[in-house]
């Protein structure tokens, strides 16, 4: 298959499976918020923000790290899953261990205590299934990503219905993510032995050191920005009330919906097409710069009609107990309009094995989010997190986008191409344009 038809194809397949995962995802989300109410979908908000930060070391840069060496060499296949599988393993433990021992110096109440607790194993569970993913994008196969990601959405579908139905708490709420991570983890144990390589346990304490070196930066990558995107929702459970924690990621779901659907699909896509041609500048230019586009145009239109509509989105996902969370939306819209952005720039980066620069940017970045955070939290609440984010990622994508004009030696008629609407061709006539058939 050539590599516009391979493309398109990924495209189409993540597109579509993320459209029918989001939506699910969407569902989901609203019946929660609104059975939970603010206190408790805070609560369930609070943990996975928490639980998150914590999961960067439940997988230090490998998943990344994976897609890259086995795109460039497929036959590595069963070397990089079977000793991940065991690092991962011991790295589960240690992070399930800072986990306990965090939340309980912080006197949160037994309720808040518990539910992190399962939430931890959640994070733990999607690290193996990332694990999979990761190979299953080394190889272009987009197909198995969509169909994980659409059965963990119908699982998590399923049992929120189910827990609605017989009056679960918050607690039963986290059980349903534990259960639904397992059910992938199946899948994905499943379709790895049938399509790829049997998992077993090898190891090569040599390979390791050789992984580790290698995936550090990634996971400075992984941990900065989990920062700038979680550590907000901690902090507010920290300064203010679970009520403000559930308006703030009430809205940020959606944000969260659109990423994934949006740069997230687009680098999925891009970035073994990326890494394969890193020996081609010219090449890689042309593959940039239309992935730019593509991400600044789409992100910029849906920005700008969340910008005007937000209230009325709001209401009609979450209905009124939640307005008071629609300042913050509109803030927070234009922090997904950077990330479609600079989301491009960055994965170009770490393509070209220069994912130091983004473990700096992202560095800056997040020391940059906890001190206006600090700063903007106790004065303007949920509205001070959101405008915290959106300035973090500007700052981001600036040193991003500088250093990849040094590398690429964009000049101004590539930057003119940028901010210039494409014309009627449809996306496969772009591709053409840009790649040659193999």
């Amino acid at each position: 298959m050539s590599t516009v038809k391979r493309i398109a194809k990924n495209t189409g397949i993540l597109f579509v499976s993320n459209i029918i995962s989001k939506f699910f995802g969407f569902v989901y989300t609203i019946y929660m918020a609104r059975y939970l109410g603010v206190e408790g979908f805070g609560i369930l908000s609070f943990a996975l923000a928490f639980t998150g930060m914590f999961g960067v070391l439940a997988d230090m840069g490998l998943q990344p790290l994976t897609v890259r060496e086995v795109a460039r060499n497929t036959n590595l296949t069963g070397k990089y899953l079977g000793n991940i599988t065991l690092i991962k393993f011991i790295l589960g433990i240690i992070t399930f261990v800072l986990v306990v021992i965090s939340i309980n110096l912080m006197n949160y109440p037994a309720e808040t205590v518990y539910v992190v607790y399962l939430i931890a194993f959640y994070v733990l569970i999607n690290s193996f299934n990332s694990m999979f993913y990761s190979i299953y994008q080394g190889h272009e196969r987009m197909e198995f990503v969509g169909i994980g990601s659409i059965l963990n959405s119908s699982l998590m579908l399923l049992g929120v219905f189910i827990a609605m139905y017989f009056g679960f708490n918050v607690e039963g709420f986290a059980y349903i993510y534990l259960i639904s991570g397992i059910g992938v983890l199946l899948y994905n144990l499943i379709i790895s032995t049938w399509k790829f390589v049997k998992p077993k346990i090898e190891i090569d304490l040599k390979f390791w050191k050789e992984l580790l070196k290698e995936a550090w930066p990634f996971a400075l990558i992984g941990f900065f920005v989990i920062i700038y995107f979680r550590i907000d929702t901690v902090m507010l459970g920290m300064m203010k009330t679970s009520d403000v924690v559930g308006l703030y990621s009430a809205q940020y779901r959606i944000i969260d919906g659109l990423v994934g659907l949006i740069p997230s699909v687009l680098f999925t896509v891009f970035y073994p097409v990326m890494s394969k041609n890193i020996n081609s500048r010219e090449k890689l230019k042309k593959i940039f710069l239309k992935s730019f586009q593509i991400s600044l145009i789409i992100g910029l239109l849906i920005s700008i009609f969340v910008s005007l509509f937000a209230k009325e989105i709001i209401i009609i996902l979450y209905g009124q107990e939640y307005v008071g969370s629609v300042l913050a939306f509109k803030i927070l819209i234009w922090a997904f309009f950077i990330i479609c952005i600079s989301t491009m720039t960055s994965g170009l980066l770490n393509s070209m094995n220069k994912q130091r620069i983004v473990a700096f940017g992202t560095g800056v970045g997040a020391l940059i989010n906890i001190l206006l955070n600090l700063l903007l939290i106790p004065k303007y609440s949920l509205n001070g997190a959101a405008l915290a984010t959106v300035i973090t990622e500007v700052f981001g994508f600036l040193i991003y986008f500088y250093f990849t004009g040094k590398l690429l030696k964009l000049r101004k008629k590539d930057l003119r191409l940028l901010l210039k609407f494409p014309n009627k061709n449809n996306i496969n006539d772009i591709f053409i344009k840009i790649f040659k058939k193999r």
